[in-house]
């Protein structure tokens, strides 16, 4: 190993272990390097004149203070030294380990955060908090994220759902330009000729032509309790872009222990989630109950329910109302998690019993989602991650 790399590997391991008496590699820092490691310490230190500590572990404290300008002046430190990415995770470990929730609130703080979904989280679980004077720049800092999503993700959405609905729309006597030639050629393999080496397709299967009118019914069923925050914001996402396709029917019903249907403003996610509000209990099956009331169309109707599985409400009654549904015709889909996270906590033994009537709970990807739609739009398996699979 070269002199030059020999430094460059103690420096980097300086700048992990974070100069403590006792981590060892006789590196000092200066310049960029040295404002780094002060910005992270800051945050990740063992406190020295720091005034915030984890009180939950009983072990390090940290150093940023309690007041709005050192915090603004870290946040301005941290997106000059740091990529967005390590940004959004840094700031998101300022606010669960100092308790800088009430700090958001003031719209100078707001400006200066990397916003990102789990700052819109904290901010829509302190919505009933917030000042008037802080309430217009939450909202611009919630819009640039949900637009930023929708970019991201409605013309995937739109173009998978479409294709869908279209295929799901088989005719039996198609034009040419109609025929859905996989679905012919396995319907007819009987009718194989070796000597040719063809099949002859006694019967045509294509795709219907697309129409103006509502070929499919979709109900967004959201848990808002606390742990589901970044579901919520996908999830008014994904509804208000359905919300948009003529031919989909959208209804978007958030709850805790109380039940309330959005569907009216699904034209603006941002209204969505000022209307949610994050944390209280879980009564599952109020929320079914209200949702099943509202299907006209069983046989064209998917219910999606995203949520934990915790139920505070009246388990044999909900697990009763899925499979009142499922034998009605209706394709129910249940997601533990709509996020960029890993495996979340849940109800395992909910989760076991929902997919013994047929509706196996998976933790799901904003990504995949599109997919998980169109196969239940069309009725066929649902595309399970196998890592994320509770049965």
């Amino acid at each position: 190993m070269t002199e030059i790399a020999h430094d460059e590997r103690l420096r980097r391991w300086r700048l992990v272990l974070g100069g403590d008496s006792a981590e060892g590699t006789g590196c000092t820092l200066a310049g960029t390097d040295a404002a780094m490691d002060g910005a992270l310490s800051a945050l990740y230190g063992d406190g020295n004149g720091g005034t915030s500590a984890d009180s939950r572990s009983g072990g390090r404290s940290a150093g940023l203070g309690a007041s709005a300008p050192s915090v603004a002046r870290w946040l301005g430190d941290i997106r000059t030294y740091f990529p967005s990415s390590v940004v959004q995770v840094m700031q998101r470990d300022a606010i669960d380990r100092l308790g800088l929730s009430t700090l958001l609130l003031e719209p100078e703080m707001l400006e200066a955060v990397e916003a990102d979904v789990h700052l819109v989280g904290t901010l829509l679980s302190l919505n009933k908090a917030m000042p008037e004077t802080t309430k217009e720049t939450a909202r611009a800092v919630v819009r640039k994220v949900v637009d930023d999503l929708e970019k991201r993700l409605a013309s995937r959405t739109r173009s998978t759902l479409t294709g869908a609905l279209d295929r799901s729309a088989k005719i039996n006597r198609p034009r040419h330009r109609d025929i859905d030639w996989d679905r012919t050629i396995r319907a007819n393999l009987k009718n194989y000729l070796p000597e040719f080496k063809t099949v002859v397709p006694e019967r045509l299967i294509g795709y219907g032509r697309a129409s103006q009118s509502v070929k499919k019914d979709v109900v967004l069923c959201i848990d808002q309790s606390g742990s589901m925050a970044a579901s919520v914001v996908y999830a008014s996402v994904f509804g208000a872009v359905l919300a948009s396709m003529r031919s989909i029917a959208t209804r978007l019903v958030v709850f805790d222990t109380a039940v309330v249907d959005l569907t009216d403003q699904l034209d603006d996610p941002v209204d969505v989630l000022f209307g949610t509000q994050l944390g209280g209990g879980t009564d599952i099956n109020r929320a079914l109950a209200y949702c099943q009331s509202q299907i006209t169309r069983p046989a064209d109707t998917v219910v999606v329910l995203i949520s934990d599985l915790y139920e505070g409400g009246i388990r044999d009654e909900m697990l009763k109302r899925v499979a009142a549904m499922k034998a009605s015709g209706v394709q129910f889909v249940a997601l533990l998690a709509l996020s960029d996270e890993g495996t979340p906590a849940y109800d395992r033994e909910h989760a076991a019993a929902l997919a013994a009537l047929g509706a196996p709970a998976f933790a799901c990807t904003p990504d995949l989602f599109p997919e998980v739609m169109a196969a239940a739009i069309e009725k066929r398996p649902l595309p399970i991650p196998d890592m994320v699979t509770h049965q």
